[in-house]
């Protein structure tokens, strides 16, 4: 299958999706695009460096990846990821942002890198009105991503938290998903619990021997 072809298929595959009347249940929540498979350690998260998206959906929120739009997982939310370059595959994006609310997603978390980060705005563009969530990948591309025009909205996060996005995306769909809401605040607590303890232990055992440790 040639490059073309590739493009094409996922093209085909999208609209075709969009025309299939599946319950909410069984589609994806959160799309999870962004413009290059570089860009994966920011957005999905490294094992080595910061946190992303899929660390705190998949770890945090109980959220599981629908990799098959036929037979999705059994968890009740969902998310899907696909690499779309608004630059290299414009076709892709349009169809992607002009199918996902038909094809079930509820918000859209957009990544994109370099100083000409579009894929965010145009997807945001395009998919109106469903909620685009943009992530600059770099310091670079946060003007580009933020630089939307009066009447043309786009939420977005600060360059590389990823994380943060996806955290937004679930508070998103916590209004109208009693579970997720309860799944939000758990994990915030966890959040003033790890605070806490690293307090008290800082303070009872003194900066050296906390240092040491």
């Amino acid at each position: 299958m040639t490059t073309a072809q590739s493009v094409q298929s996922l093209i085909d595959r999208l609209e075709a999706q969009a025309q299939m009347d599946r319950p909410a249940a069984e589609t994806p929540d959160i799309g999870i695009i962004m413009g290059s498979d570089s860009d994966l350690d920011v957005m999905a998260g490294s094992e080595t460096g910061r946190q992303g998206a899929y660390d705190v959906l998949t770890e945090q929120l109980g959220f599981e990846e629908q990799t098959d739009y036929e037979a999705p997982p059994e968890s009740q939310f969902t998310f899907e990821t696909f690499v779309v370059s608004a630059h290299r595959t414009p076709e892709l994006m349009y169809t992607y942002a002009e199918t996902a609310e038909d094809r079930g997603l509820d918000v859209i978390i957009a990544g994109a890198g370099g100083k000409s980060a579009d894929l965010p705005n145009m997807t945001a563009s395009i998919a109106y009105p469903l909620p685009v969530i943009g992530v600059p990948v770099q310091e670079k591309s946060v003007d580009s991503v933020i630089g939307m025009p009066q009447g043309a909205p786009l939420v977005a996060v600060d360059a590389g938290k990823s994380f943060n996005a996806a955290l937004s995306a679930v508070q998103l769909l916590a209004r109208k998903h009693p579970e997720l809401r309860e799944r939000l605040l758990a994990y915030h607590d966890g959040l003033q619990q790890a605070v806490g303890e690293v307090s008290r232990d800082l303070h009872e055992r003194g900066t050296t021997a906390f240092r040491d440790q």
